[in-house]
């Protein structure tokens, strides 16, 4: 679901021509012509087609840039991390086919555990780590904008937010560096209310999966990879809170965390690093303990 409405979102901007590929015969093809048959009437023209993997990866031979969704969804009562093992396989097996017919895109991971995923593709493509990036932060911080936003019953295009680290149960959203109209929102909430809708935030994959019961969430993530894909293929250079390799920022070395980013056409042209506060560079830590743990158990 999370593929499929990317597709539509991006066709609908009309600046690229779009390939989607599904392991389930038939499925990818007949999504592909159901948006290729709207865009007379929503007005787009770019080229749609499908495909049935491994058979057809072909037909993405020279992508500019390849989203990956693919893999195994969250019931209730899973954490993404119970995912691990079987995306794994997912990813091993596609990343490495990827490569080889689009040796020069940049590879957008978005699937879960999506740190350790990310971390995983990284080291299956070979690619420079510029040209593989996570979707998490823009998720993350959009879910953490609403819930402010609903609280204080403002427009969220008042709210500013970042919210950092893994994409998990101990994510960082970022208070010290959130604004209402400019006005610190430690001074429009109580520590309590904030604290309430930080843990909101953290949970705002699985409260979706427990409600829908047969899925997980799919609208809010694919508005957050267009966006990020709008980034990188108009070169915009926007800054996102994405999972990106670290090599010493914020003292974190040789993984997979979500920053602020620059975005644009090589990638992720650069990690913008904040100052964080003692309580937030712990909290970043532990995350990426977490991050961590979770590469170790791959074997990576």
């Amino acid at each position: 679901m999370v593929g499929g409405t990317t597709a539509q979102r991006l066709a609908e901007r009309g600046y690229a021509d779009i390939v989607m590929v599904d392991v389930v015969d038939g499925l990818a093809q007949g999504k592909a012509l159901d948006l290729l048959e709207a865009g007379p009437i929503v007005g787009y023209d770019c080229q749609i087609i499908g495909g049935t993997v491994p058979r057809d990866y072909a037909l993405t031979a020279d992508s500019d840039i390849v989203v990956f969704t693919s893999g195994a969804p969250r019931k209730p009562g899973m954490s993404r991390d119970d995912l691990l093992f079987t995306n794994q396989k997912i990813v091993e097996e596609n990343v490495r086919e990827i490569a080889r017919y689009s040796p020069s895109c940049v590879l957008l991971m978005v699937n879960n555990p999506l740190d350790a995923m990310a971390h995983l593709a990284y080291k299956i493509s070979g690619f420079p780590k510029q040209r593989v990036v996570g979707q998490a932060g823009v998720l993350d911080t959009a879910r953490f904008r609403t819930f402010l936003a609903q609280e204080l019953k403002v427009s969220v295009e008042s709210v500013q937010a970042y919210v950092l680290g893994g994409h998990g149960d101990d994510m960082v959203p970022l208070t010290s560096y959130t604004t209402v109209g400019g006005v610190p929102v430690t001074k429009l909430l109580p520590k309590e209310r904030l604290d309430a809708i930080v843990d909101r935030t953290r949970k705002g994959g699985q409260e979706i999966v427990d409600l829908l019961k047969t899925g997980s969430a799919f609208q809010a993530p694919s508005a957050a990879v267009a966006q990020m894909v709008e980034s990188i293929l108009l070169d915009r250079k926007q800054i996102l809170p994405c999972s990106a390799y670290l090599e010493g920022e914020y003292g974190i070395r040789d993984l997979f965390v979500g920053v602020p980013a620059k975005l644009g056409a090589g990638g992720v042209e650069e990690i913008v690093q904040i100052d964080l506060s003692a309580e937030e560079q712990a909290a970043l830590e532990r995350t990426a303990g977490s991050v961590r743990a979770l590469v170790q158990k791959m074997g990576l």
